[in-house]
């Protein structure tokens, strides 16, 4: 990997370092309105952080996780807490174990404590409807990051271009093998828009490449434990396997692992997240890449969006985080 990528990578990963996934729904009426069918989100700006008045009680804002089982959230919650002194805000955090019937529990018991805005990154999809609309309900808004909510009114979304990152994971797969290759697909968890744009992108490159076979694809829902699993069952099966997208980087650990007790060090993994271990295995040679996103960038932008939704500001609909592929 250059020098120079690493050092633009510095900010995220070291988040990652320290500790240890396009939303459908409506926009607000306040959101301004944008053609939101754009490929590429308006990316987040540089700026100074957005600040809270110091002369009135600070917001508060409660930020509903998913889960903390994957170094990307861990990051993500880190980074949030660190975030919040600088911002001037009351940060409450919740997680839900990945159980959406916990999660609408949570947001519910979070309405009645009346914060002044809920950050919110569903475990699924659909299922954060009901959680989305339970905070409209009581007029409480919403913004959704990294993962999004199929239905109900938020704000606005903000997440990497999941979209662009699985292309770029397949086109640097088809980089790496110009003469062809067998490839396979691990997927997340295919409830969430995260795991069905990271797919999305990488199979309309394997779709317009004549010489990628796609010969597996199967979902280790983001888990290490099952990647390495799922990907041992697909090594017994397929005699014939170049490379492998996971669509996040504990999936493509376990698929490493897998490989590595198989004697399939051949085998090009891409993963997606930049985590540390991800980063040091592209280092070592033993993953081919990893497409990186930048957690702390991500949280920092959605509490910015939050406090000028707040302070009666515009705040775009779609807000996108820049993506690198660390190789």
């Amino acid at each position: 990997m250059g020098k120079g990528l690493v050092a633009l990578l510095m900010t995220g990963v070291m988040a990652f370092s320290l500790t240890a996934c396009g939303g459908g729904a409506d926009s607000a009426p306040s959101s301004k309105e944008q053609d939101t069918s754009a490929e590429t989100p308006k990316a987040a700006e540089e700026s100074e952080p957005a600040q809270a008045d110091t002369q009135d009680a600070k917001p508060k804002v409660t930020l509903l996780m998913a889960s903390l089982t994957t170094d990307f959230f861990v990051a993500i919650e880190k980074a949030a807490k660190e975030y919040a002194d600088v911002a001037g805000i009351e940060l409450t955090v919740i997680t839900s174990d990945n159980d959406s019937a916990k999660e609408l529990a949570n947001m519910e018991d979070i309405v009645s404590q009346e914060p002044d805005i809920v950050l919110y990154t569903p475990s699924d999809s659909d299922a954060a409807v009901a959680s989305v609309e339970a905070a409209n309900a009581a007029g409480i808004p919403v913004i959704t990051f990294d993962r999004g909510a199929n239905g109900g009114e938020v704000v606005c979304h903000v997440a990497s271009d999941n979209v662009a990152g699985g292309k770029m994971a397949g086109e640097y797969i088809k980089e790496l093998f110009p003469d062809g290759a067998k490839v396979v697909e691990l997927q997340g968890v295919m409830a969430t828009n995260v795991a069905q744009q990271r797919g999305q992108g990488f199979n309309e490159v394997i779709d317009a490449t004549d010489n990628l076979e796609l010969v597996a694809q199967q979902s280790a829902n983001f888990n290490k434990d099952e990647g390495m699993t799922v990907m041992e069952n697909i090594l017994q099966a397929q005699d014939e396997i170049d490379a492998v997208f996971a669509h996040n980087d504990e999936m493509a650990l376990g698929a490493m692992e897998a490989c590595i007790a198989a004697g399939r060090t051949d085998i090009a993994i891409v993963g997606f997240d930049a985590s540390p271990d991800a980063v040091a295995a592209v280092e070592a040679g033993t993953m081919a890449a990893t497409v990186a996103q930048l957690p702390d960038k991500i949280i920092q932008t959605t509490i910015d969006a939050a406090l000028d939704y707040l302070a009666g500001k515009s705040v775009d609909p779609e807000i996108g985080v820049e993506l690198a592929l660390v190789k």
